[in-house]
C-alpha cells in the first residue's frame, strides 16, 4: 500500500512537473509587450507603447531608430507571415510544406520575380535614404529573430529562424505585383473558347474595355496548343498559396464643398483574400521630423495606406492588363529555337532547384524566350506542340517601387507625392489622396503601353509575327486621373476608367455595381461625416441586381411553378438588393443566378472549363447584359439535338432549379433559407489546415452580412452545393476626416498580431463582423494615458 502511495505520488509530481513545463513552454511563445529592451545600433531610447488594441506608437528621435523599433515589433507579431511571405517569390514553400506546394514554387520562380531582385539590388547605391531607413527596419527585425521567443509554427514545421535581406523585403512587394492573376484565368481561357466554338460566341462575354470594339473579327488560325491548361495550373498552384492574394477594393474621398465640416474625408477597404493573420500591420511612427501612422505588408517597411495631420492616401486594384500571352513557333525539326521576325532565336534554358521538405531537392528546368518563361513543362498540365510564354511588366523594367514606397509615405503635400507616383510600374493601383488644404485626387499608376490596334490582349497573341508585340509606353500624365474635380469626389471601385487621352485602357474591370452604387450615395448629399461615411463603406446594398431580378422574373412561366414557388418568386421580385443575415431573397437570387450561368454556359464550355469561367471576372461582367439580352448564341442547350431554346427557357428552368434546389439542401421551408446560413467568413491559418488545429488558429466561421459586388464586398466562388464561402474581402476599412484627424477610425478583420497567444490575435473579429470601428490614435497625451503596456528599447552601448 505504501509503495502504491508512493507511485501515485511520484505520477501526480511528474504531472505537476509536465504541466509546469508545458504552461512556460507557452508562456515563453508569447509576445512581450511591456519592459526595457536593449536593441543594437539604436542612437538613442524609443519608447513603443501599445493602445487597446495592440497598435504600436512609437516615439524616437531620428527616423533610422524608429524603423529600427518598428521592425522589432513587426516581428514580434508577425514573424511567421513575413517568413511565409519572403517564401514565394524565391520558391520556397516547399521547404515549410513539403512536395504538396512544389507547383505552387515552380509557377513563382518561372515568373521571374526573385531574378528581377538580382537585377534590381545590384542597381542600389547604399547612401540613399530609403535603403538606410530599409536596413534599419532589417536591423529590428533581426534583432528579434536572433533573440526573440520562437512562434510556434516554427517549432511545428520544424523551421529554422534565418535573418532578413534587401531581398526579402523586394521579394515580398514583388508578390503583391503578381498577385492578382487575372489574366493567367482569363487569356488561355478565353483563346481556348474562341478556338473552340468560333467568334460568334465571344461576343455575349463582355471582355473588351471599350465596347464598341469587339475585337473578335480576323483571329488568325490558332497554333495547336492546349491554352486552357495554363489557368487549370495557376489556380491549382494559387489555391494552395497560404498568403492572402489582392482582388479588388474600394475608395472614395470626399472634397470640403460635400462635408458637414468642410474639410476632406477619405474612404478606402483594399480587397485581399481573407486570412489569419490578416494582411495589414498597422502602426504610428512619430519623430521630430516624420510621423506617419500607416498599414504595412509583412517584411515592408513603408506602408501601402498611411495618413498623418497633412494628407491621408490608399489603394485599390487598377485591374490593368500588365500581362501578354504568346504563341511561340519551334523551328522544325529543332524545339530549341524558335521564330522571331527576321529568323530564329534559340531558348533561354533556366534551371532552378526546390528543396523539399523530408525529400530530395527537386531540380527542374523551363525555357525563356524573348517575351518571357514558357509555360509548357513548368507543371504538367501545361503541354501541347506550341510554346505558350509571358510577358509580365513587372520583370522587363526596372523596379522603383520601393523608391515609390518611401516617396508617398515620406510627402509633404500633393505636388511631392505625385512625383513619386510615377515610379510604381507594377502593380497598376488606384492611388487615392485627400489632404488638410482641401486637395483631393485619383492617379492609376503603372506603366501603361500601346498596343497595334489590330491586337487583342485578351488572348494568346502570335509571338512570330512581331505584329503584336507593344508600342511605347504612355507618359504618366496620360494615365488616367482625376485633380479636384468639379463634381467634388474622386472615387475607384475596380471599374472601367475614364480616358484622358481619348483611349481605353484595357484591363479585367470588374463590374459597375460597386462604382455605380458609390457614386448614387455620394451624389444623394453633400453633408458628408465621419458617421455617413463609416456607413457608406459598410453598405450591403445592390442597386444592380433588383433590375437582375426583374429581367429574368418576367421570363418564368408561373403556371408552371408550384404554390411555394410562385410566392417566393413573388417575394424576390419585390426585393430592394440588400444582404443582411436574415434575408430569404439574397439566397435565392444567387442560387438562382448560379442556375441562369451553369444552363447558359456549361453545355458548350464543359463542367471543367464551367469553372475556371466561373474564377473569372468577366463572368461577373456578363450577369447583368445577359439578363436584359433577349437574344445569344449561348441560349441553345447543345446537349439536346432538335431543340432551339430560348432565353426563356434557361430562365424558367434555372428558377425552377435553384428553388428545387434550396429545398433539397435547406429544407422545404422557406425560413431557414437565410443568408446568414449559406454565406459564412473564416480567416484561415496555414496550419489550421490541420483537422485537429482549426479551431486554435483559425478564426471563424461566422454568418457574414454582405455579398460579392457590393461596397461591404464580401467575395465568394460560385459552387455548384450552394454555400458560399467568403473568399476574400475588406482588409481594413478606414475613414480619414481631416475636421477631426485624430477621431479617424478604421478595423481590422481578426486582430494586429499573428501570434495565437497574443491577446491582439481576434480581438477585432465581432467588431469587424458588426461593420464596428476602432479609433486611429495619434494624439500622444491620449495614447499614453490608454496605452495597456510599454516597451522603451534602450540602445546597446557594448556594441
Amino acid at each position: 500500500m505504501k509503495k502504491l502511495k508512493k507511485t501515485g505520488i511520484v505520477i501526480l509530481v511528474i504531472l505537476l512537473v509536465m504541466l509546469l513545463a508545458g504552461w512556460l513552454f507557452v508562456e515563453s511563445l508569447k509576445p512581450d509587450y511591456d519592459g526595457d529592451k536593449v536593441l543594437t545600433h539604436l542612437s538613442g531610447n524609443v519608447e513603443v507603447y501599445f493602445d487597446p488594441y495592440g497598435i504600436p506608437h512609437m516615439y524616437a528621435e531620428n527616423e533610422e531608430d524608429a524603423f529600427r523599433a518598428l521592425g522589432y515589433v513587426h516581428a514580434q507579431d508577425r514573424l511567421w507571415q513575413m517568413e511565409l511571405l519572403r517564401r514565394v517569390a524565391p520558391g520556397r514553400l516547399s521547404e515549410v510544406f513539403g512536395r504538396d506546394l512544389l507547383k505552387t514554387d515552380q509557377l513563382f520562380l518561372s515568373l521571374g520575380i526573385d531574378d528581377a531582385t538580382t537585377k534590381t539590388l545590384a542597381q542600389y547605391k547604399k547612401d540613399t535614404p530609403f535603403i538606410r531607413l530599409s536596413e534599419a527596419y532589417l536591423d529590428g527585425v533581426n534583432q528579434f529573430v536572433e533573440e526573440g521567443p520562437t512562434p510556434v509554427e516554427f517549432y511545428l514545421t520544424g523551421l529554422d529562424k534565418d535573418p532578413f535581406t534587401m531581398r526579402d523585403i523586394l521579394n515580398s512587394v514583388g508578390y503583391m505585383g503578381f498577385s492578382f492573376a487575372m489574366a493567367h484565368k482569363t487569356d488561355p481561357l478565353l483563346t481556348s473558347i474562341r478556338d473552340r466554338l468560333g467568334g460568334e460566341y465571344m461576343r455575349d462575354l463582355e471582355i473588351d474595355s471599350d465596347s464598341s470594339t469587339l475585337g473578335i473579327k480576323n483571329f488568325p488560325p490558332a497554333p495547336k496548343g492546349m491554352p486552357n491548361s495554363i489557368p487549370a495550373m495557376v489556380s491549382e498552384a494559387l489555391e494552395k498559396l497560404p498568403i492572402p492574394q489582392f482582388i479588388g477594393s474600394n475608395s472614395w474621398v470626399i472634397a470640403p464643398g460635400k462635408t458637414r465640416k468642410g474639410a476632406v474625408i477619405l474612404a478606402n477597404d483594399p480587397h485581399i483574400g481573407f486570412a489569419q493573420p490578416s494582411v495589414w500591420y498597422e502602426a504610428h511612427l512619430s519623430t521630430p521630423t516624420y510621423e506617419k501612422y500607416g498599414y504595412h505588408l509583412a517584411g515592408v517597411p513603408f506602408p501601402l495606406l498611411g495618413h498623418d495631420r497633412n494628407l491621408a492616401y490608399g489603394i485599390t486594384m487598377f485591374e490593368n492588363d500588365d500581362v501578354d500571352f504568346y504563341y511561340e513557333e519551334n523551328k522544325p525539326g529543332d524545339s530549341t529555337q524558335y521564330k522571331i521576325p527576321g529568323g530564329w532565336k534559340a531558348f533561354e534554358y533556366i534551371t532552378k532547384k526546390i528543396k523539399i521538405k523530408d525529400s530530395e531537392t527537386v531540380s527542374f528546368t523551363y525555357k525563356k524566350s524573348i517575351h518571357g518563361p514558357v509555360l509548357n513543362g513548368i507543371a504538367e498540365q501545361v503541354s501541347g506542340e506550341s510554346p505558350i510564354s509571358m510577358s509580365w511588366i513587372y520583370t522587363k523594367l526596372d523596379n522603383k517601387v520601393m523608391e515609390a514606397l518611401y516617396g508617398i509615405s515620406h510627402a509633404a503635400d500633393m505636388a511631392t507625392f505625385q512625383s513619386a507616383l510615377k515610379d510604381i510600374h507594377a502593380p497598376g493601383l488606384n492611388i487615392m489622396y485627400g489632404d488638410a488644404l482641401g486637395n483631393i485626387a485619383w492617379w492609376a499608376t503603372a506603366r501603361l503601353y500601346q498596343m497595334p490596334d489590330s491586337t487583342n490582349t485578351k488572348f494568346i497573341l502570335n509571338g512570330a509575327s512581331g505584329k503584336d508585340e507593344p508600342g511605347d509606353f504612355l507618359d504618366f500624365t496620360e494615365n488616367p486621373h482625376a485633380i479636384n474635380p468639379p463634381w467634388k469626389y474622386v472615387y475607384s471601385a475596380n471599374n472601367q476608367p475614364d480616358s484622358v487621352v481619348g483611349m481605353l485602357y484595357p484591363g479585367y474591370y470588374l463590374p459597375e455595381n460597386r462604382a455605380r452604387r458609390i457614386v448614387e450615395l455620394l451624389e444623394s448629399r453633400s453633408d458628408w461625416d465621419r458617421e455617413g461615411v463609416a456607413g457608406m463603406i459598410t453598405d450591403i446594398t445592390s442597386s444592380v441586381n433588383p433590375s437582375i431580378v426583374a429581367n429574368l422574373s418576367r421570363l418564368v412561366d408561373v403556371t408552371d411553378l408550384t404554390n411555394e414557388q410562385a410566392r417566393e418568386l413573388d417575394m424576390l421580385s419585390a426585393w430592394k438588393g440588400d444582404y443582411p443575415l436574415g434575408s430569404i431573397q439574397a439566397t435565392e437570387f444567387h442560387r438562382w443566378v448560379y442556375f441562369f450561368l451553369k444552363n447558359t454556359f456549361e453545355d458548350e464550355l464543359g463542367p471543367e472549363q464551367f469553372e475556371q469561367f466561373l474564377l473569372t471576372h468577366f463572368h461577373k461582367r456578363l450577369i447583368a447584359p445577359m439578363a436584359r439580352k433577349n437574344s445569344s448564341v449561348w441560349w441553345d442547350d447543345i446537349t439536346t439535338k432538335g431543340i432551339a431554346e430560348t432565353k426563356k427557357d434557361i430562365v424558367h428552368s434555372s428558377f425552377v432549379d435553384a428553388m428545387e434546389s434550396l429545398a433539397s439542401d435547406l429544407g422545404t421551408v422557406s425560413s431557414n433559407w437565410t443568408w446568414g446560413t449559406v454565406h459564412t467568413l473564416e480567416h484561415g491559418h496555414p496550419i489550421g489546415r490541420v483537422a485537429s488545429l482549426r479551431s486554435f488558429f483559425n478564426v471563424g466561421p461566422f454568418p457574414i452580412h454582405g455579398t460579392r459586388e457590393v461596397i461591404n464586398n464580401m467575395a465568394f466562388n460560385y459552387s455548384a452545393d450552394g454555400h458560399y464561402k467568403v473568399n476574400s474581402g475588406p482588409s481594413t476599412r478606414r475613414v480619414i476626416d481631416f475636421s477631426d484627424i485624430e477621431n479617424s477610425i478604421s478595423i481590422l478583420p481578426t486582430g494586429q498580431s499573428g501570434n495565437p497567444f497574443s491577446p491582439y490575435y481576434r480581438n477585432q473579429a465581432a467588431l469587424y463582423n458588426q461593420g464596428g470601428f476602432r479609433k486611429m490614435m495619434m494624439n500622444r497625451e491620449e495614447i499614453m494615458e490608454t496605452a495597456e503596456s510599454l516597451i522603451t528599447l534602450i540602445p546597446d552601448t557594448d556594441k
